[in-house]
């Protein structure tokens, strides 16, 4: 005979069911692109701030900066995107994962530590440094003033002045982005269709996939 159960625990469980789906769904983006690229789940174990992703976020933000300003005087000018980066920067942060020593190293005169390695180069990581190539890799649309003021009006402007200029510039725009966060971050209906394009590559990337029979899979096909 089959066991009864009894109707307050399957009502029970049919709410926390129904529970989990709505919060599910509230998490979710209202967009099926969004949704279909972007996973809501997230792992707190993986280290984020580490020694890899100081050293290698500031590098590439630093060489692109310099690339794409120094290509960009030319009469057919190149921009080298964080794409470029956030395929690079993944052999070399294993590379560092494997190489590096792992054991912490204490500051003096703190209680506080650190470790060049704290395990397997990560996701979060790997994000947060190409965040960093990307704002280097954008530049400084202030640097096209002092950039007509020179060649077009033959004056020079003072270099305390013009890095004045390119910082408020800039600061101006951040302070913009914050202003309207409610409506170009926090909205779920605001998404950049650009940038959906790098969370499939990251995901290609750092996803396990097992190969399907007779087919590739995504870090394969890439």
């Amino acid at each position: 005979m089959e066991a009864e159960i009894p109707s307050g625990q399957v009502s029970t469980s049919i709410a926390i069911a129904d529970s989990e789906k709505d919060e599910y769904s509230i998490n979710d983006s209202p967009i099926e692109q969004v949704r279909l690229t972007v996973p809501i789940t997230d792992d707190p174990s993986q280290p984020a701030l580490t020694f890899r992703t100081w050293f290698l976020g500031l590098t590439s933000c630093v060489l692109l900066a310099f690339v794409n300003q120094f290509l960009g005087y030319r009469t057919n000018p190149l921009k080298i995107t964080s794409v470029s980066a956030q395929i690079i920067t993944l052999p070399l942060g294993k590379l560092m994962a494997a190489t590096l020593p792992t054991q912490p190293i204490q500051v003096p005169l703190t209680t506080w530590s650190f470790s060049l390695n704290p395990g397997p180069f990560s996701l979060k990581e790997h994000v947060l440094i190409t965040i960093f190539a990307s704002s280097g890799s954008s530049g400084v649309y202030a640097i096209s003033i002092i950039t007509i003021v020179k060649a077009f009006y033959h004056k020079n402007i003072h270099p305390v002045a013009a890095y004045l200029l390119a910082l408020s510039t800039q600061m101006l725009g951040y302070g913009w982005a914050g202003i309207f966060r409610r409506f170009l971050v926090d909205s779920p209906y605001m998404w950049w269709p650009e940038n959906l394009v790098q969370v499939s590559l990251f995901r290609a990337f750092h996803e396990k996939e097992k190969r399907p029979k007779g087919g590739t899979s995504r870090l394969q096909f890439f």
